[in-house]
């Protein structure tokens, strides 16, 4: 290995040293003072670079890759203002536990507080969301530099993909880089001497530093304390919250089923959890039925068992209150507890300790509390299909439904937050064969293109479509100015278009019509049509409900970025809601 100057010495090592830890993606948004890191990751085989202008929409399509895959993606930028506008993407790493590794290049300290073009103080610049930042300190042609710079990259991918003393999260490294930063002098004259240190590393292509971590199982004793507390509860509830690529969850969704048919006990789940799968033992219309008062009442449980973090159901959140007894399962140990409710935690691997738990109960369990569960939900489902198949007008409820229902196997399906992943979770018969990824970290609408491009470079060629609100499309357009002339992305988009904000139709502020269009409705007045045209994208408008399958299975089957537009309108959408809770209230009554 063989480097013109120290700035080309760290980048060559760096970049090495992250594909010998699994790196196999990374991401850059152009920038002058990452010169010699992008010129590394350009000419490094074993990792595929890609190019986004935005470097807002660059940190979330590293986190779209890091979300599908469990491996960070790196994301190079540039000193200064390029630095900051990672940081929405860093928070969603944060709080969505996703591995996410920040390279940014930086100014050396010279150039610090002085005025100087691009520098900005960058050291710490996160604040406390990364689970370890280090500023390597200018790179110098001295002995051992190698191995520090070796044992960085170890820690920081370790760190970022959970390194047994934290969660899964984002990792901040910042480089700063003295000229040249490319094999020349700034004469354009090759460097004299070149460096001259050493600079290889393990043989075989080893990493410098391993991290194992082993995942904790439950003693004998803790296991027969949990399978007696469940014997002994017949009202009780599995209740499965958003889930992180690195929890094991989703890998558990068939030990949880286990789990609930041997209780006898209902799983309520959200669409992100990858537990929604099994519509025999996970309930559809979960927030339907519990905004029935009655219901509501009869349905508060005597156990929970909770694993992974709600935050979709307000009727759900009413009705899990202090006064019942939950329990709260993680391998992170994370304290997922918005509403203090939580009265036991118990960090353990997810996938063993319901495998186990099923194991030791036995043979499936049905019981009279499970029964009017499931009889409740189908009643519901009746009612739900009735008021939606009425016509065949176009509505949010129905897009979510029938995508959902429609996809062929092997998709994943990308949800937007507000109304699109609230719509699944209400309405979305559950399903297998179907990987339902979404942003429930912060739960922004910010980055969602850039999310799902990243989450389809990783999947190829399964396929991956999108559901989102026309605000979260618009509000990451230039995640689409991704390089198309590098690669190809098949993606397709499906858009319910109401113009605005349709969630704020449902919030108490819709009540105060004099401010509500202007501050909270917001209309755009933009057809999607024409950023179809500007980004290249393939258009299909849905005219008619029935139309939705049809029209999303020929944008699949011409691949590259589709966008499929299903116009609403957000006053007839509040209405349809309620017209849906109304029918469900009315169908449950005496069931």
């Amino acid at each position: 290995m063989d480097a013109a100057n120290p700035s080309h010495a760290l980048a060559m090592v760096l970049v090495d040293e992250l594909a010998r830890c699994g790196v196999t993606d990374a991401v850059l948004a152009p920038g002058s003072r990452s010169t010699a890191l992008a010129m590394a990751l350009h000419d490094e085989p074993r990792i595929r670079l890609h190019v986004e202008i935005d470097e807002r929409s660059a940190g979330f399509l590293a986190v779209g890759l890091a979300r599908a895959t469990g491996r960070p993606a790196p994301v190079v930028v540039t000193s200064g203002s390029a630095v900051a506008n990672l940081h929405p993407a860093v928070i969603e790493a944060d709080h969505g536990q996703v591995p996410l590794l920040l390279l940014t290049a930086d100014r050396p300290p010279e150039l610090r507080h002085t005025g100087a073009n691009q520098a900005i103080d960058q050291v710490a610049i996160f604040g406390r969301s990364p689970r370890w930042h280090v500023d390597l300190g200018v790179a110098e042609d001295r002995r051992g530099a190698s191995a520090l710079w070796r044992s960085s990259a170890c820690r920081a991918v370790a760190a970022a993909v959970g390194d047994g003393l934290a969660p899964p999260g984002p990792v901040h490294v910042n480089l700063p880089f003295r000229e040249p930063t490319v094999p020349l002098s700034d004469d354009g004259r090759a460097t004299a001497p070149p460096y001259t240190s050493a600079l290889e590393g393990r043989p075989g292509q080893a990493p410098w530093a391993r991290t194992t971590v082993a995942p904790r199982r439950l003693e004998d004793e803790e296991l027969r304390g949990l399978v007696g507390r469940l014997l002994a509860t017949e009202r009780g509830l599995v209740v499965v919250g958003a889930t992180t690529p690195g929890s094991g969850v989703a890998e558990a969704a068939g030990a949880i089923h286990d789990l609930a048919r041997a209780t006898g006990w209902p799983v309520i789940a959200e669409p992100s959890s990858g537990v929604r799968t099994d519509p025999a033992t996970v309930l559809t219309h979960a927030p339907l039925l519990l905004s029935h008062p009655e219901l509501a009442r009869w349905g508060t449980p005597d156990l929970v068992l909770r694993i992974g973090r709600t935050g979709l159901s307000r009727e759900l959140a009413g009705v899990l209150t202090a006064q019942v007894p939950q329990l709260l399962l993680g391998a992170e140990g994370a304290w997922d507890d918005p509403d203090r409710t939580i009265g036991e935690r118990l960090v353990a691997d997810v996938p063993a300790t319901c495998a186990a738990l099923s194991v030791a109960l036995g043979l499936p369990t049905t019981s009279a509390w499970g029964d009017r569960w499931r009889a409740l939900d189908a009643a519901a489902a009746a009612a739900v299909a009735t008021v939606l198949d009425g016509d065949d007008v176009p509505s949010e409820p129905r897009t979510a439904r029938d995508l959902v229902a429609g996809l062929p196997a092997g998709t994943t399906l990308v949800v937007a937050s507000s109304m699109p992943i609230r719509d699944v979770d209400r309405f979305a018969v559950p399903r297998g064969g179907l990987r339902v990824l979404a942003n429930r970290g912060a739960s922004g609408i910010d980055g969602f293109v850039s999310t799902t491009l990243g989450i389809a470079l990783a999947s190829a060629p399964a396929p991956v479509v999108a559901l989102t609100g026309d605000l979260s499309l618009l509000h990451d357009a230039n995640g689409f100015l991704l390089a198309p002339d590098a690669e190809r992305i098949d993606a397709t988009f499906v858009v319910v278009d109401n113009d605005g904000g349709g969630i704020f139709s449902f919030l108490p502020q819709v009540a105060f019509p004099g401010s509500f269009e202007r501050v909270f409705g917001t209309p755009h007045g933009r057809d999607l049509a024409d950023l179809a045209r500007l980004h290249g994208l393939g258009y299909t408008e849905v005219v008619a409900a029935s139309q939705l399958s049809s029209v999303v299975g020929a944008a699949m089957g011409a691949g590259g970025l589709q966008l499929v537009h299903v116009r609403t309108d957000r006053a007839a959408n509040l209405d349809l809601h309620r017209q849906l809770t109304a029918a469900v209230h009315a169908a449950v009554a005496g069931v």
